[in-house]
């Protein structure tokens, strides 16, 4: 046991010069191979100390280079996997330290046996102590490090919207996004009755995801708003803009569970950063209005919709407008949801039944007879006077769903 003892200094620094050739993310910055050095040493001596001593597990004490270590591994975004696998790699050559010591000792084979054993389970029982304490410290301090991480992001991300002059590179290296990057907005949220508590992670998890699928030029920037919301941007390519808003609902729609999504223009620099975010916000806002009538995924370049988004903090006097313009046409059936559906679309057309036809994928005669219908339900022709305000309450009532309609009478 002496001579294995005696040999302290020499097990370390193998253990130390193997970890940092086989683990290649614990060599990769001078100032963390430091720490690893005096961490190694601290358990060595640790353990060092328990087999000369015979100290019970109950009297270890934590080594602080070790604790420190698992802390500072956390805050570099190192895998878990490499300190639990460092330790398992120490006390392997430990082992082998021990195994070569009671090879050339000149001991009876049953005191060589015993040996072996009394190193192997103090060894043993140290190591399984350790790993313990040292991934419950990382977990710790990964968690407390992100929290602050995304909340001074969160934070200098709401001063570039908030802050017309900025330091566009120093910013962008604070929050580890391109901001003189093509943007595209977006608002993410599920139902706050979900009460996983995952929700935050599920979102960025789906951001993530989206952008790749994207191909965005970047990695995604994820801001939480609440416990059940966040905002997004992703740096897209020049090219991905005309398909952007088809390819995110492709995406949702055969992504389980996804959240709803809203989704701004893309524009690019420091203010399409913060226009982006505007109308992202917009079409979010026309979304919970919306109800369960919302789309999965809602647009502000859905046609009408940031016209409508406009109209959103006083639903009830739209309401009443929607009724004195529209009148029985604007009640809450499916009859008359067809017929004014038929008719928004028929004045989009230009008044074109053929056009109209054509969209709706009905008979030509079908459509002039809902059209018909729909001016009935209404009660007044339309016309020049009043074809505007016609179009703008269909267009209301085709974005807020029921939140706009009269009751079903």
């Amino acid at each position: 046991m002496e001579r294995l003892i005696g040999r302290q200094g020499e097990v370390s620094l193998a253990i130390e010069q193997r970890l940092v050739a086989e683990i290649d993310e614990l060599g990769s910055d001078s100032g963390l191979v430091e720490l690893l050095n005096a961490s190694t040493d601290s358990n060595i001596d640790a353990v060092f100390h328990a087999l000369r001593y015979e100290i019970p597990l109950k009297n270890f004490a934590m080594p602080t280079a070790a604790m420190e270590y698992a802390r500072r591994l956390a805050q570099r975004g190192v895998p878990m996997n490499a300190l639990v696998r460092a330790y398992r790699l120490g006390h392997g050559l430990v082992l082998r330290a021990a195994v070569e010591e009671i090879n050339d000792a000149d001991l009876d084979p049953s005191l060589r046996f015993a040996v072996l054993e009394r190193i192997t389970a103090v060894t043993f029982v140290y190591i399984d102590w350790i790993s313990q304490q040292v991934v419950a410290t990382y977990e710790r301090e990964r968690d407390d490090w992100l929290k602050n991480r995304d909340s001074l992001r969160a934070m200098r991300v709401r001063e570039v919207l908030e802050v017309t002059e900025i330091d566009v590179d120093a910013v962008t290296s604070a929050i580890r996004y391109p901001l003189r990057r093509l943007h595209l907005g977006l608002v993410l949220w599920l139902p706050a009755e979900t009460g996983r508590g995952d929700e935050l992670i599920r979102l960025e998890r789906f951001l993530q995801e989206l952008g790749e699928s994207l191909a965005a030029q970047g990695s995604p920037l994820f801001v939480a708003a609440d416990k059940v919301s966040g905002w997004g941007w992703i740096p897209l390519q020049s090219n991905a803009t005309p398909t952007v808003v088809a390819d995110i609902r492709s995406f949702v729609a055969n992504y389980d569970h996804a959240p709803s999504v809203a989704v701004g223009s893309p524009a690019a620099g420091v203010e399409g950063f913060r226009r982006t975010h505007r109308q992202a916000q917009r079409a979010r806002n026309v979304a919970v209005a919306a109800g369960s009538h919302a789309m999965p995924v809602t647009s502000t370049s859905d046609p009408g919709l940031y016209a409508g988004s406009l109209l959103c903090d006083n639903l009830d006097e739209v309401r009443e407008w929607v009724h004195e313009i529209l009148g029985p046409l604007s009640s809450a059936t499916d009859n008359d949801a067809r017929l004014r559906e038929t008719l928004r679309i028929f004045l989009r057309a230009g008044a074109s039944y053929k056009a109209a036809a054509e969209e709706l994928n009905l008979h030509f005669n079908s459509v002039k007879y809902r059209i018909q219908r729909a001016v009935e339900r209404r009660g007044t022709p339309i016309d020049d006077a009043n074809r505007l305000d016609v179009e703008l309450a269909l267009l209301v009532c085709h974005w807020f769903g029921g939140s706009v309609l009269q009751s079903k009478r």
